[in-house]
């Protein structure tokens, strides 16, 4: 008996050191000297070192768990930009929805948001039963707005889709109409009521077939000046009602009724500030379109991706809104609702390759950091913007962006900043679906190394140490630990996102220094990280994003 409580005692003496030894560990890893939030440039290996500084103590930010949505849109094969024709057959009313790799691509999200929209979704109209006239489609024409006619969306398309979306178990948001029966003035104001009563159509036949939309948006692009057309915020406010009072009452036998969203525009302050005073119990959200990049044909869309002070200038709509929407007293909510980052379709090899995800993962962490809770990527498919490849729809770089930060991001935003060197960009979520907390970095240097220490305020192992700094040591690969040590207290994960062959315009991803792709069947890859010592500082390489998640650090924001 003596000799069993003997080893019994052992043992609780070994894992108690086990233990202490994994906290000094980590404790290590986050004590950092006074000097290295400084930056210190090595001019032989090309090395700074930096510190990521987290406040745990509560969320500034609280985004949708599905929070990653991407838009299908209308454009016809014929729509060309720069004398260049990117959409080929990715419209809503030609998309391949028997692809397998579209599919697999949507399913992986499960699930993935997905608005259907965009320019000429105001020049829509919807096949109604019975109806004799024909269902015509958009056909080229200069002389129109936006350089096409009207054009029709047949029921049995309709079905189609609707069958595709719960096969892939994508969450739909459909845009409307809203220049129904309005007269456009010689300055693009629109004038009148918006003439509900087609949309109501498509409204009751969706319910009627047991179809699932999440949400319904009225508009695209008609705030403030507009794009091709614009409404008052006045009138708009009116309009939305009428699009609540319709949603309530086709919905009314339902526990959980679609959202109302608007205006689907440009943010312009006065007007979103009118718009959404006055739609304080008819609209869910309201959402905004982002292109700060400016036109697509620009040959310095890249400088413009790599310069920290442009894309800090990137969260004036973010902040605004947010203010606007606080001090409204409002329970509407900010959206962006479609963001491709340079209009008229983008540019081919920049906003579909690799260098783009530095402007995507960057714009998903600021928007998050105002409280954003939805960011639609313009578009899932077509144009030169695409998540996927409009032709082979295999995955482009962006796509594993958005899919590693729909698995690894949680809801709760923490307050994070970066002291070491203003080309590194990093935001921190607690973890999604897990202990801990995860980080995301974006070196946009193509020179230097930045070795990352972490100081997190509030934090604590376990719930029995308070953490506060990294110390910083050097190396120069990935600490790799064997495959049979489980993953614990002194070990994280890390997801290093680097170009092929370090070619910024490459439209091929590696993942931990493996090419991510399909298979023949059309799957998409598994995304698995590497374990790294805790003891090891991040190393974020020239040109590289990374994501760490770190299981044991908890804050009072992830409780």
């Amino acid at each position: 008996m003596a000799s069993s409580e003997t080893k019994v005692q052992k043992n609780q003496l070994i894992y108690e050191m086990g233990s202490l030894f994994n906290l000094l560990g980590l404790c290590l890893w986050l004590y950092l000297a006074s000097r290295s939030s400084k930056t210190v440039l090595s001019q032989s290996t090309g090395i700074v070192e930096g510190t990521v500084h987290i406040n745990g103590k509560a969320s500034i930010g609280k985004i949708d768990e599905d929070f990653i949505c991407a838009t299908l849109d209308w454009w016809p094969p014929e729509k060309c930009d720069y004398g260049t024709c990117s959409w080929g057959t990715a419209s809503l009313l030609n998309l391949d929805l028997s692809n397998t790799t579209l599919l697999n691509a949507i399913k992986a999200f499960s699930p993935l948001k997905i608005r259907l929209g965009g320019t000429l979704q105001d020049k829509v109209i919807y096949q109604s039963l019975g109806a004799q006239q024909p269902c015509t489609q958009f056909v080229l024409n200069s002389a129109e707005m936006f350089s096409f006619t009207q054009g029709c969306l047949p029921m049995s398309r309709w079905d189609e889709l609707n069958i595709f979306f719960k096969k892939s178990r994508a969450k739909v948001i459909f845009g409307l109409n809203a220049l129904s029966g309005r007269t456009i003035g010689s300055g693009g104001s629109a004038v009148g009521a918006w003439n509900s009563s087609n949309a109501e159509s498509l409204i009751r036949y969706t319910v009627n077939k047991g179809y699932s939309i999440h949400g319904w948006e009225l508009g695209n692009e008609l705030s403030g000046n507009g794009i091709g057309a614009s409404v008052a915020a006045d009138q708009y406010v009116s309009d939305v009602n009428s699009l609540q009072n319709i949603v309530q009452n086709i919905y009314r036998s339902f526990r959980v009724k679609p959202l109302v969203l608007g205006p689907g525009g440009f943010f312009d302050v006065n007007w979103f500030t009118e718009f959404i005073d006055k739609t304080n119990n008819s609209l869910q959200v309201a959402t905004h379109h982002i292109y700060n990049l400016g036109a697509g044909v620009d040959d310095h869309l890249v400088d413009k991706i790599l310069d920290p002070s442009y894309l800090d200038g990137g969260s004036q709509p973010f902040s605004r809104l947010q203010s606007i929407l606080k001090s409204s007293g409002t329970s509407t909510t900010a959206w962006v609702g479609e963001a491709g980052g340079a209009y008229n379709s983008g540019h081919n090899l920049v906003t579909n390759a690799f260098v783009f995800s530095f402007w995507y993962l960057d714009q998903l962490g600021m928007s998050s950091s105002y409280d954003t809770k939805t960011y639609c990527r313009q578009t899932l498919i077509g144009g030169n913007y695409g998540l996927l490849n409009t032709t082979t729809f295999a995955p482009n770089p962006d796509y594993y962006s958005a899919l590693l930060w729909h698995r690894l991001m949680g809801r709760n935003v923490l307050s994070t900043s970066f002291s070491g060197t203003n080309k590194l960009r990093a935001y921190a979520h607690c973890s999604k679906k897990s202990a801990g907390i995860t980080l995301l970095m974006i070196n946009l240097d193509g020179s230097t190394t930045v070795q990352v220490g972490v100081s997190v305020e509030n934090a604590t192992t376990n719930g029995t140490s308070t953490l506060k700094q990294t110390q910083l040591t050097r190396r120069t690969k990935f600490a790799r630990i064997p495959h049979h040590f489980q993953m614990g207290e002194n070990t994280r994960e890390e997801y290093h996102l680097t170009a092929k062959d370090g070619d910024l315009h490459s439209q091929t991803v590696l993942l931990n220094g493996k090419i991510l792709n399909v298979n023949s069947s059309g799957n998409i890859p598994p995304l698995e990280p590497i374990s790294v010592n805790l003891s090891e500082p991040i190393t974020v390489a020239p040109f590289s994003i990374v994501f760490v998640h770190i299981h044991s650090i908890h804050v009072p924001a992830c409780m």
